[in-house]
């Protein structure tokens, strides 16, 4: 009775504050609190660390009882919260076996003092979430999102669209893709119309867009990006349209007005538009129909929207404001140097000279903030590409890159993402670096991330630590598995033939379905696994309690930038700046 009361106590007293954050763009993010059931019958919470959050924030559990009772679980020091369980944003709820039902509530607990003569601490206690327990006696490790219909998907976009603090999920279905190559087994008629559709967390379905029979059911033909870039706390849906039913006889679009539009996130409804970039200038259909389209925060202060046109050959970029102004348009001939062919299969945007706005990663060439050049390799257009903090040891970013061109050497490398200097490279030739490869720190027993590619067609694979050092390996097959923070020590581990695994080691958990994301989307700072199965979107989540805390991802600017670009081109996992 009595730590009830001082509960009570602490709640009556609670204030109301409003924390400062200093993160670029933050989103208003609710704590995403997530509860699923464990084998041996407990019940695993989670939530998310925000930036705007103080340092001695700890957490505290109660549980509303089926009679209105409040009983609280894990209350031990007075007045204020000791010890590190208190500091962690996940917890395992033990008694659960026994619950008969009723709600768990997480609080937020934080310590200030009284400008007073006596310097008297007060504690301020904020809900953090609530969930309502319903035991069912099986395991569970993820959450489930029926489609409407027996269907499933080729890409997801994560936003909050009706500003709730909650995520949605934004689906790009079928999964089906055509390539603009025109060599047999690459480009494809288009069976149906790509539809877009928006599910809140709960299953709800908010709406359907159909992109219509002017954009070609294929990546290149369709770009489009979940974000608030008007800066009204709700993510709007930016997507490449046309008008009515232009397709050739043999079902190519090759005429017909091209545009950028402007979905409203809690609708559906189209409502506004922009030219998208001209056809005018490249030399045929496929080097035409590639097209890219992100989010960049070019000043520093406000979101752009970033289109691109081009990969192989000419290349056109062009920066709009959240009025569909332009910013600044630019061309690959512009350049002195060589940035014609020197694009990859997505965009990346990063802070790569440290001046505090985005430039823009366009494959083995960056574009400046300001819309001019920085540098490029010249070497023409990379499969792999990521910017990361590969090398703790060095200031800034680097980029690393697998090239799909032939090269004597230097096929594999890592530069300085800041000026393009080579700080190691693989000095065999290759011949085609394919799909996407890996970045990520899975090994402890090296320092910084390790990188991994591979030949396309040819079964040769390279695992290098940050240094560059060749690293001997036992897995096989995969080109692109794909790192996820699941378990509690610091590496990453892999999702990789049906699981998550750690690198080279025993499946941790199964995993059904199509792996379409890794990201940080509910619960602490652990990554989800999100994938698509026949009217189902499943979004798998760690039971496995973490020894450590850290900001909910989504809130670094770069990894929430590069969420933002996985739903255009390759998927790429996003990689944090700092």
């Amino acid at each position: 009775m009595k730590c009830r009361l001082l509960f009570t106590w602490m709640i009556g007293f609670s204030l109301l504050f409003t924390f400062p954050t200093a993160v670029l763009g933050v989103e208003k993010l609710d704590r995403g609190l997530v509860a699923l059931e464990r084998e041996d019958g407990s019940v695993f919470l989670s939530w998310r660390l925000l930036e705007s959050d103080p340092k001695d924030v700890a957490f505290l559990i109660s549980r509303g009882s089926p009679g209105g009772g409040l009983t609280v679980l894990n209350i031990s020091d007075i007045p204020y919260l000791k010890g590190k369980q208190y500091q962690l944003t996940n917890r395992v709820y033990k008694t659960a076996e026994k619950d008969t039902g009723g709600k768990i509530h997480v609080y937020g607990l934080y310590k200030f003092s009284e400008s007073s003569a006596k310097e008297r601490t007060r504690i301020s206690a904020e809900r953090v979430g609530e969930v309502t327990i319903g035991l069912t006696g099986r395991a569970k490790s993820y959450i489930s999102i029926p489609l409407k219909g027996d269907y499933d998907f080729q890409k997801v976009g994560i936003g909050d669209l009706d500003g709730d603090g909650s995520y949605e999920f934004v689906i790009k279905q079928p999964n089906f893709n055509t390539d603009p190559y025109q060599r047999p087994g690459y480009w494809k008629r288009s069976p149906t119309t790509y539809k877009l559709e928006a599910y809140r967390l709960d299953g709800t379905m908010m709406w359907r867009y159909d992109m219509g029979w002017a954009i070609e059911a294929g990546i290149w033909y369709s770009p489009w990006i979940v974000y608030d870039v008007d800066g009204d706390g709700k993510a709007e849906v930016y997507c490449k349209a046309g008008v009515g039913d232009p397709r050739e006889e043999a079902g190519h679009v090759k005429t017909g007005p091209e545009y950028l539009v402007k979905i409203d996130g809690e609708t559906g409804k189209v409502v506004a538009k922009t030219e998208w970039l001209s056809r005018d200038g490249f030399p045929s259909y496929n080097y035409y129909c590639r097209n890219f389209l992100t989010v960049a925060y070019l000043d520093g202060k406000t979101p752009s929207l970033i289109m691109q046109r081009g990969t192989y050959n000419l290349i056109k970029t062009q920066a709009l404001d959240k009025d569909f102004k332009r910013i600044w348009y630019w061309e690959s001939p512009q350049e002195k140097a060589k940035y014609r062919g020197q694009g990859s299969h997505g965009l990346i945007t990063a802070d790569v000279d440290q001046d505090g706005r985005d430039e823009l990663v366009i494959g083995a060439a960056v574009l400046d903030d300001n819309g001019k050049g920085l540098w490029t390799l010249e070497m023409g257009h990379p499969d792999v590409c990521y910017v990361a903090d590969i090398d703790p040891t060095k200031p800034g970013l680097e980029v690393f890159y697998g090239f799909e061109t032939r090269q004597k050497t230097d096929g594999i490398c890592v530069v300085d993402a800041r000026t393009g200097r080579k700080l190691w490279a693989h000095k065999k030739p290759t011949r085609h670096i394919h799909a996407q490869g890996m970045v990520g720190d899975i090994l402890a027993e090296f320092d910084g991330m390790e990188v991994y590619s591979g030949e396309r067609d040819y079964k040769e694979r390279w695992l290098y630590s940050a240094k560059g050092h060749l690293i001997k390996f036992r897995e096989k097959g995969a080109l692109s598995p794909r790192p996820v923070w699941w378990d509690a020590d610091p590496q990453k581990e892999v999702v990789l033939s049906g699981a998550v695994r750690d690198w080279g080691g025993k499946a941790i958990q199964p995993i059904q379905g199509r792996v379409i994301a890794v990201v940080d989307c509910l619960g602490d700072h652990r990554e989800e696994v999100i994938t698509s199965l026949k009217g189902e979107l499943r979004i798998y989540t760690s039971t496995i309690p973490a020894s450590d805390r850290r900001v909910c991802l989504m809130q670094d600017h770069q990894y929430r930038l590069g969420v933002v670009a996985q739903t255009m081109g390759y998927y790429y996992p996003a990689q944090l700046g700092k």
